[in-house]
C-alpha cells in the first residue's frame, strides 16, 4: 500500500519540483554595440514573428532609431517624436527594432524594497546585492507612482543612413520630463550584456509606460515616490 502511495505521487512531486526550478528565459537580438559603433540600424527582428505574445515583456527602439518600443505583458506600445516634438504613442506588433530584449514571464516573485530604492543608481545597487544576479539575465517591472523621471525617444533624422558613435545615434532625440505620474516599468539586468542589451556603464536596460498609456520611453532618470518590484521566476 505505501509502494503504490509512493507511486501515484511522483508525478506530483516532479511537477512540483519543476515550478519551482523554472526561469523565464531572456532573449534578445541584435546589439546595442552593433547599432552604436557599426550603424547597423536595420531591424533584426520584426516582432510580428515573435510567435509566443502571451505575458511577453521586451524592449529595444525601433529600426533607424526611428522611436521605441515597449512590450508589458503582451501589448506592444510604440513611441515616435511629432514633428512638434510632441510624443506619439500607438499599440502594434507591426515594427522591427536592430536590437531588441525579449521574455515572455508568467510568474513574477514580488520583493520588499527597502526605503534606500529611490532612484535608477539605487535600484541596481539592490538588484546587484540578490543571490545570484550575477548568474543570468533576468527581467523585472515595477508599478510606481513617480516623483519626476525623464525618458526619451530616439529619433534619427531620415536624412541619416549610419552612425558609429553614440552621440550620432542619439541625434534628433527628444527628452520628455514627467512629474506626478502613475507608471509601469519593465526592465532587464545583467552583469554580463553591456552593450548588448544594456548600456555599457550599467546592468540595467528600462522603459517606462505610464498608466494612462499617453506616454512611454526609455528611462534616463527617475525618481520614485513609492513602488512595487517583481522580478521574473
Amino acid at each position: 500500500m505505501k509502494k503504490f502511495i509512493l507511486l501515484a505521487l511522483l508525478p506530483l512531486l516532479f511537477s512540483c519540483s519543476s515550478e519551482k526550478t523554472t526561469v523565464s528565459e531572456v532573449k534578445w537580438s541584435g546589439a546595442m554595440k552593433n547599432v552604436m559603433k557599426k550603424g547597423e540600424l536595420f531591424g533584426t527582428i520584426h516582432l510580428d514573428t515573435i510567435a509566443n505574445k502571451k505575458h511577453l515583456y521586451g524592449l529595444g527602439p525601433i529600426e533607424y532609431l526611428s522611436g521605441e518600443i515597449t512590450v508589458f505583458d503582451g501589448k506592444s506600445y510604440v513611441s515616435r517624436v511629432n514633428a512638434d516634438s510632441t510624443m506619439a504613442v500607438s499599440q502594434t506588433f507591426d515594427v522591427k527594432a536592430p536590437f531588441f530584449v525579449y521574455a515572455n514571464v508568467e510568474n513574477w516573485a514580488s520583493l520588499e524594497v527597502p526605503k534606500s530604492v529611490v532612484d535608477l543608481i539605487s535600484l541596481e545597487t539592490f538588484l546587484v546585492s540578490l543571490p545570484n544576479s550575477d548568474e543570468k539575465p533576468f527581467a523585472f517591472k515595477i508599478e510606481a507612482e513617480v516623483e519626476e523621471t525623464d525618458i526619451h525617444v530616439v529619433n534619427l533624422p531620415k536624412h541619416i543612413k549610419t552612425v558609429s558613435s553614440h552621440d550620432e545615434a542619439h541625434q534628433g532625440q527628444v527628452n520628455y520630463i514627467l512629474k506626478d505620474r502613475k507608471a509601469n516599468l519593465i526592465g532587464f539586468y545583467s552583469a554580463h550584456h553591456h552593450a548588448v542589451f544594456t548600456h555599457h556603464s550599467t546592468n540595467l536596460h528600462v522603459h517606462l509606460v505610464t498608466q494612462d498609456e499617453k506616454d512611454m520611453g526609455h528611462v534616463e532618470s527617475v525618481k520614485f515616490k513609492n513602488l512595487k518590484l517583481w522580478i521574473s521566476k
